[in-house]
Parts: structure tokens; C-alpha cells; sequence
């Protein structure tokens, strides 16, 4: 015959042998050790709200906010390109500008102001490609592109493009990309538009760089803020209020040779006053409110 030993039943803990607080009537028996609720808890400490909105405090953080700078709001400066996928895509990009059978290897030469750099041109559709080729060590530095913009309409698109860059870490903050800029700006060779040089509009987002590189050119040439809507451009002035330049549609112009503020409204490319500016103000105070 088989005996069965039955073990002797442990009695539980009760919730009563701790202080009673809002958990008394759970039993610590289901609980993790690291739970929480198996220990007791501290009460809130009190008078720590009227603390925080106490005078002092409130004074002090008043005295910070005059101290302290106010934030920068520019236009968005958010775009970060990995410094491997530029150095991947410019490899392809080399190794088809010295393929016999690819367009890229009948590019034109542009001058070039750095010893041992070569500038190579192409143009496609409109757009114009400039290639910078380190011959000395077999590579590409990098490359910009001038793009046309399908926000503006036909008339506008003889006249404007919209550059993006690329270019290897070893090469930024160069002048290489300024460079190919001012080619563009002073409308030299086949780098213009249809009656002379190019004015230049940024893209809706900017990296760091590229947007110190429109602060370096607004140094040198005429930058102002505009507005694109309803495909033409709708002037700001050269500082329109930080709200406004936050819009998706406010964009920089750098003004090329042969550009004035006078002959953008005289040609009819540039609007100035009317419903956009009250409507853009508005839209501002709307959002703020």
C-alpha cells in the first residue's frame, strides 16, 4: 500500500502586517520582489506644486529668459545625408563618367578655379549637372545639380533653378561647391538661362551646410525671401518674421549678374504686396493663437 505525504499548508501573508495604505488588501504572496507595489510607498511630497510656482522661482526663470538667447528659427534645416551613401553613390557616379558608352562621359570642361579639380558639364531636359573630378586621386569630390522647379510656371523657369549638392566629407567646406555656385550666378558658358545668368532659389529643406553655404553668398550677391504659391514667387522682403519662414513654401533667392529687385517685378517674375502677404501674417497669428 502507497502512502501519500501531503505537505502541510503555509499559511499566506496578510496584507494586515503592513501599514494600511492604498494596497492593504493585496497580498504580497502574487507579487514580484520588484514590483512596485511590494513595498510600501512614500506619500507625495508636500507642497511641491506650490514650490514650483513659487516667486522665486518664477523670477528666476523670468531672469533666464531675458539672458539666455531666444531660439533661431530658420528655414528647415534638416536634411543629413551618411557620409557612406555619398561616398557609394559618387564611386557609381565616377566610374560611369569614364564609361565609354555612358552619357556622363561626354561632359564638357568648365573652368575650374582649384588646381588639380575638374569641373565636367552636362545638361538633361534643362536641369545642369556639375561634376567635380579629383584627377589627382581618381575620384569624384562631388557633384550639383541645378534643378528646374515645378512650382514656378514657364516663364519663371527660363530664368531660375533650384541647386543641390552632394559632396564627400574631405571636400566640404572647401569652396568647391561656392565655386560651382558662382559659375551659375555669373551665367558663364553653357551654366545659364535663356538671356544671361541664372538667380537661384533653395530647396524647401537644407542641411547645415547648405545653408551656411546661401548665408557665404548672401554676402557677396542679393538674398531675399520669397513665397511660392500658385507658381509664382511672392516677395517677403530679406526678413519676413520667424513663423513666416517656417512655411514649406518660403524659400531663399540669390540674385545672379544682370539680376535686380527691379527687374524681377519689371519682368513680371517677382510679386510684391497683394492678398499673399495679410493671408501668409494671418495664417501665422492663426497658428500661434
Amino acid at each position: 500500500m502507497t502512502t501519500l505525504a501531503l505537505a502541510p499548508r503555509l499559511p499566506a501573508l496578510q496584507a494586515a502586517s503592513s501599514p494600511a495604505g492604498p494596497h492593504s488588501r493585496l497580498s504580497r504572496r502574487g507579487l514580484s520582489p520588484r514590483s512596485a507595489l511590494a513595498f510600501p510607498q512614500p506619500p507625495p511630497l508636500p507642497g511641491l506644486h506650490h514650490l514650483l510656482r513659487s516667486r522665486p522661482l518664477r523670477a528666476l526663470a523670468a531672469c533666464a529668459a531675458h539672458i539666455l538667447p531666444p531660439p533661431r528659427h530658420e528655414l528647415r534645416i534638416d536634411v543629413q545625408h551618411p557620409p557612406q551613401s555619398i561616398e557609394t553613390e559618387l564611386d557609381a557616379l565616377h566610374r560611369r563618367l569614364h564609361a565609354p558608352d555612358d552619357a556622363l562621359s561626354r561632359c564638357a570642361s568648365l573652368p575650374s578655379p582649384f588646381p588639380g579639380l575638374v569641373f565636367r558639364h552636362r545638361e538633361a531636359d534643362g536641369e545642369h549637372y556639375v561634376y567635380v573630378e579629383d584627377v589627382a586621386n581618381g575620384r569624384l569630390a562631388g557633384y550639383t545639380v541645378f534643378n528646374r522647379l515645378i512650382e514656378l510656371d514657364r516663364r519663371t523657369d527660363r530664368h531660375v533653378r533650384a541647386p543641390h549638392s552632394k559632396y564627400a566629407p574631405a571636400y566640404q567646406g572647401r569652396g568647391v561647391a561656392t565655386a560651382v555656385y558662382e559659375l551659375a550666378l555669373a551665367g558663364r558658358g553653357p551654366l545659364r538661362g535663356s538671356d544671361g545668368a541664372f538667380f537661384l532659389v533653395s530647396g524647401a529643406r537644407q542641411s547645415v551646410g547648405a545653408h551656411a553655404l546661401w548665408q557665404a553668398l548672401g554676402r557677396r550677391h542679393p538674398l531675399r525671401y520669397v513665397a511660392l504659391r500658385a507658381k509664382r514667387m511672392h516677395d517677403l522682403g530679406d526678413a519676413p518674421p520667424p513663423a513666416l519662414r517656417e512655411h514649406l513654401d518660403t524659400r531663399m533667392i540669390l540674385l545672379g549678374h544682370g539680376w535686380s529687385l527691379a527687374r524681377l517685378q519689371a519682368l513680371g517674375l517677382l510679386q510684391t504686396g497683394g492678398e499673399y502677404g495679410a493671408e501668409a501674417a494671418n495664417g501665422v497669428m492663426r497658428r500661434h493663437a
